[in-house]
């Protein structure tokens, strides 16, 4: 009546409740569309998230699976095996980027450890390794620098938030920790540049190729825009106020790199930069997590499960719905899917006529 408890095992039990949790509270920082240029339409795309771990999914396989799942707004969504799983960051992974458009595109990941990882997407999507086996060694490793205090003691290693590339300089610039942006050589694996100004830890950072600068968003309120070539911040964007309230948690630019959005708070801000102008403010509900451009259109998520679309002037033309409760990412692909990740370790895949292609949990290791 009771049940049979001679094989009951405490430790497995307690197990089992520890890792339901964590899977209800991992969140995905960062999703991205792998390189497709002999395959036009969306597959293969990588989510970055709070364990530390890289998973790597198919579209493909996603939507055969979810089409007898179909979509949820509650907890009681899919969850996904991915085709691999590497191991990227002792810590959580905050972003992940391809360098190259081919075969031989470099997956960068950053993370709370202070590094940037790098390993050929070829390889890994056609390596052998068992999901167990995840100890991929990178093929680029770039470790943030730690600042000498009294005595000669170490800062503790300042953690690298987000990662912008330029393939024309071969560089990639990261946002940490420590306050300032670096430059890094991709071949060497050296710093160029330190830009040096701001007063608190770095959300963001934007490559403009087209000016040769780079755009930074910090928790100090404002965005500072630096010559690449000479390492001094040109331009200011944003109260100096201290006591501001509102960091920039995120930045796009533009395809014509001439229009920049800052979210910070609960506001978007459109700037002209051309014209070193602010043309409109857009208010939002909730606080902003990530943005991007889609041609002449913003889209928008936040602390709020909700994918928001916007024109230049600042009209709401569309919100979608979206699985998780706190957005922290978007990711467009050229055909017009857009992949959206947050809070629950939760993957909502969105096709560009507004309807849920696939919704589901990411497993990891």
């Amino acid at each position: 009546m009771y049940g049979d408890a001679t094989n009951w095992n405490e430790e497995d039990y307690r197990e089992a409740i520890l890792k339901e949790r964590e899977i209800q509270t991992r969140t995905v920082f960062r999703t991205a569309w792998a390189p497709s240029a002999k395959i036009p339409n969306p597959d293969a795309f990588v989510v970055a998230s709070s364990d530390g771990t890289l998973a790597f999914h198919s579209m493909n396989s996603l939507v055969s699976q979810s089409a007898s799942f179909g979509y949820s707004k509650d907890l009681n969504v899919m969850a996904a095996e991915p085709e691999r799983v590497v191991r990227a960051h002792e810590g959580p992974a905050y972003d992940v980027k391809f360098y190259g458009d081919d075969e031989d595109a470099l997956l960068l990941s950053c993370g709370d450890d202070g590094r940037v990882r790098g390993w050929k997407w070829k390889e890994l999507v056609e390596s052998e390794v068992s999901l167990q086996e995840n100890h991929v060694k990178p093929l680029l490793e770039l470790t943030n620098p730690q600042h000498k205090g009294p005595w000669g003691a170490l800062s503790p290693m300042p953690e690298i938030n987000a990662i912008s590339l330029d393939h024309q300089s071969g560089s990639v610039f990261t946002a940490a920790g420590d306050s300032c942006a670096y430059c890094w050589d991709v071949e060497s694996g050296q710093i160029k540049m330190t830009f040096k100004g701001h007063s608190d830890y770095l959300h963001t950072v934007v490559s403009r190729s087209s000016a040769s600068q780079i755009l930074t968003g910090s928790e100090d309120g404002t965005a500072r825009i630096w010559d690449c070539k000479t390492g001094k911040c040109i331009k200011v964007i944003g109260s100096q106020d201290k006591k501001s309230p509102h960091r920039i948690s995120c930045m796009a630019l533009d395809g014509s790199e001439s229009w920049l959005v800052c979210g910070q708070g609960k506001n978007l801000a459109l700037w002209n930069l051309p014209a070193s102008e602010c043309v409109s403010t857009i208010s939002i509900p909730a606080h902003v997590q990530d943005v991007m451009f889609d041609e002449k259109q913003i889209l928008t998520v936040g602390a709020e499960p909700l994918l928001r679309r916007f024109d230049l002037n600042g009209a709401l033309l569309s919100q979608i719905h979206c699985a998780p409760c706190s957005v922290f990412s978007i990711s467009l692909h050229p055909a017009g899917v857009v992949a959206v990740g947050g809070y629950g370790g939760l993957v909502d895949v969105i096709s560009q006529f507004g309807s849920h292609l696939c919704t589901f949990r990411s497993s990891s290791l």
